[in-house]
């Protein structure tokens, strides 16, 4: 058959179910997932993405928005970011708990749910398991009898937050205990679930059969307890890391899928068909995030799901690839800590309101739902820093987005009435205008499509605004999705057009809504050179605040300054003003912005020592143009390689004088995933010949978030010559590579 006619049908099939559909903007019936079949062109397989849309149970966790993770457990304790599985159970010496207050700063930073990580890699328990001694029951806290996930539930239904559980599926203590059952070689037999334990029976009588092996019937039996004892489940999180496999272990998703729909039927499970990860641990966000995802094998019949991570995921030319088209949304996660885990309260960096707020904008304004962790302290409870950063945030969410400045204005009412039931239909005209009674000042919109009833059909559009009797452009989008949010330099009308520019179908628009942000002084970054120099400027661009082209000094707005210390203190209006580069070396530079009596979110850099002076002494080896000197030259877009398959690589420095340090800072390669040094050894010298090792680091989850890592040691060692030596890579690399290492 001709693509002409394929076309020709298409075309006639299109007006012809449009007569029986009146105007309903559906061609053909809606579903979560749509299946290609091989004589459709690329008009009808891109007909069919607009016609697939999400569950009713994905649908509500879009509408969740912004939601906490929580990362608690012996890591906790041991200051760790993974575990080995064989920490002492006494390792959790959590002497007090308040999820009281967990819960009540995360309903002040606007959040709907958490999810407690019930057990991490290391296969610890924080919940009284029948199925297993290693947990909370083995440890200090409460003589044996304690229960988190208990605590935090009573606590959820008190401050109105939903619940979800993280159940790693990788379990290192399943692994490493000789008698663990991870990868054992057993049989696959039929199994009931739950299994029986006479001592503390079921309340729930529900029971499965399944044909599992061991460790599927440990992870049913516990799935089984955290879905019925705890209250509604809403989010079951499956994390796809492997720090270990053993015997060749294979997880039955489909089993556990039919547990979890039978027993919590309002949960949709992350990590497989219900809900994807972004690609990314940073809070880093695609220019598109479409949710509708080809699929080469059916989804729903699929035991094993492999992270997307493709930047033009969800593209036209990514769904011609596929068999099946799939609503799969995604969840922009990351750590209001650096790391997932609280290590301290001085050196663990704290991410500030600006950027917890800028994070939502992107993610929820995006297409997907921010998921930010919030790590507990040895105390038991959030830290004063990431309490402040969770309560401005949300205070900024609440000021920014909990007033609509259209309403009242003239327009559709359907799109103006804030119902996300309701919809305006864009059949003939491609355009909606809205008029206020008066001027008004704006710097966001947000737009929102019927995706329930009309998928997502936009492709493009643009927001415009009458100014001196004409439309002029201020903002334009690509799709939209459950909610994109406009941000843009302020500006005065009282006649806005909303205009689709390219779509996939009939778009359904189903809100759309003005806001202001009270803009404040920006995020900074501080930068270090070989030389010492220190250079203060924008973290990330932030409208009204950064022409593009323009110097930043020269452009800031008045009033705004810099204010900058290198001696450990606070900046203030009194403290040294920044007007340009300036030398440093090793130690602390903290800067914050000030417009008058606003102050911007604080920056704290740790500073190495000089490098000017410092030579290459030996590199075990090297790959092409990677050579060791780039290790230390200032940029981290270079980076020192050595080659693969070589036991322990090393890379030797002298510094060109002796120098006390205190610790050190590494740099993975951004971009190159191959050679993160994950376990290795510091050793010094004063000759370049004998080696002294200082101290063994360890450094976790380089893959997903290769930010710079520090290591301080124990106390202060004068050397004049180092080396890194490798005992360990990321995913178990055959090469070590750093593109930068600085002495602290």
């Amino acid at each position: 058959m001709s693509y002409f006619l394929k076309l020709f049908i298409a075309i006639a099939l299109s007006f012809y179910l449009l007569s029986c559909n009146g105007s309903s903007g559906n061609l053909m019936e809606l579903n979560s997932t749509i299946e290609i079949n091989d004589d459709d062109s690329k008009d009808s397989i891109i007909l069919k993405a607009a016609h697939v849309i999400p569950t009713s149970n994905q649908f509500e966790a879009l509408k969740n928005e912004y939601i906490a993770f929580i990362h608690f457990g012996p890591n906790t304790f041991t200051r760790m970011e993974w575990g080995s599985g064989m920490e002492d159970p006494a390792s959790f010496d959590l002497q007090n708990l308040d999820t009281d207050q967990w819960c009540e700063a995360m309903v002040a930073g606007g959040m709907k749910m958490v999810i407690l990580t019930v057990k991490h890699h290391d296969g610890f328990c924080l919940w009284q398991s029948r199925y297993t001694t290693h947990g909370t029951m083995s440890s200090p806290y409460k003589n044996g009898k304690g229960d988190v996930l208990k605590e935090l539930s009573e606590s959820c239904a008190k401050y109105g937050l939903k619940l979800g559980v993280y159940l790693s599926p990788a379990d290192l203590y399943q692994i490493e205990n000789e008698r663990g059952l991870y990868g054992n070689l057993s049989k696959y037999t039929e199994r009931v679930i739950p299994r029986r334990v006479d001592e503390r029976p079921f309340e729930n009588q529900t029971t499965f059969k399944f044909i599992v092996d061991d460790y599927n019937e440990y992870f049913l039996n516990q799935l089984f307890e955290l879905l019925t004892e705890y209250g509604p489940i809403h989010e079951v999180w499956f994390d796809g890391a492997h720090p270990k496999r053993k015997g060749g272990q294979q997880y039955n998703y489909l089993a556990w899928k039919e547990l979890i729909q039978t027993l919590a039927p309002e949960a949709v499970v992350f990590g497989k068909q219900d809900i994807r990860w972004c690609g990314n641990e940073a809070g880093k966000t695609r220019h598109s995030e479409w949710n509708i995802i080809p699929y080469q094998k059916n989804p729903a019949l699929m035991n094993r799901f492999g992270d997307l991570t493709a930047k033009e995921l969800g593209e036209r030319a990514q769904l011609y690839e596929g068999k099946f088209l799939h609503y799969q949304q995604a969840e922009t996660n990351t750590s209001i800590r650096e790391g997932w885990f609280y290590r301290d309260d001085t050196d663990q960096g704290v991410r500030s309101a600006d950027d917890v707020f800028d994070m939502y904008e992107r993610s929820v304004g995006g297409n997907s739902t921010f998921l930010l962790n919030i790590p507990p302290n040895r105390e038991g409870q959030f830290s004063p820093r990431d309490v402040a950063a969770l309560r401005e945030s949300g205070e900024r969410i609440n000021a920014t987005y909990g007033h609509n400045i259209l309403s009242g204005a003239k327009g559709p009412k359907n799109v103006l009435d804030g119902n996300m039931d309701t919809y305006v239909l864009l059949e003939n005209t491609k355009t909606i205008e809205i008029n206020t009674k008066e001027p008004v000042t704006i710097n966001r919109f947000v737009i929102q499509e019927s995706i329930q009833t009309h998928s997502e059909r936009v492709e493009r559009h643009t927001m415009e605004a009458w100014i001196n009797d004409e439309w002029k452009e201020i903002a334009t989008g690509t799709n939209i999705g459950y909610k994109r949010i406009l941000r843009f330099p302020e500006v005065s009308s009282d006649r806005f057009r909303f205009r689709v520019t390219a779509e996939r179908y009939t778009p359904a628009i189903s809100t759309i809504s003005a806001h202001y942000y009270k803009m404040r002084p920006p995020q900074l970054e501080v930068k270090s050179d070989v030389n010492g120099a220190i250079t203060i400027q924008l973290k990330q661009h932030k409208f009204g605040w950064k022409q593009h082209g323009e110097d930043f000094l020269s452009n800031l707005n008045k009033g705004l300054e810099i204010r900058y210390t290198t001696d450990g203190s606070i900046p203030t209006h009194a403290s040294e003003l920044y007007t340009g580069t300036f030398n440093f070396s090793s130690g602390i530079v903290h800067a914050c912005a000030f417009d008058n009596d606003i102050a911007g979110p604080l920056t704290k850099a740790f500073i190495g020592l000089v490098k000017t002076d410092w030579k290459l002494l030996s590199a075990s080896s090297n790959v092409a143009d990677n050579n060791g000197k780039q290790a230390f030259d200032g940029s981290v877009n270079t980076f020192w390689q050595s080659k693969p398959n070589e036991h322990h690589s090393n890379l030797a420095i002298d510094l060109g004088a002796i120098y006390t340090i205190n610790g050190f800072m590494y740099t993975p390669p951004l971009d190159n995933k191959e050679g993160m040094i994950e376990k290795g050894v510091l050793k010094i010298s004063f000759d370049g010949r004998t080696w002294q090792a200082v101290e063994t680091f360890e450094f976790g989850n380089l893959i997903n978030d290769p930010s710079p890592r520090r290591h301080f040691f124990d106390k202060p060692v004068k050397t004049k010559y180092i080396r890194i030596e490798t005992i360990e890579t990321a995913q178990g690399s055959s090469s070590s590579a750093i593109a930068e290492i600085d002495l602290l």
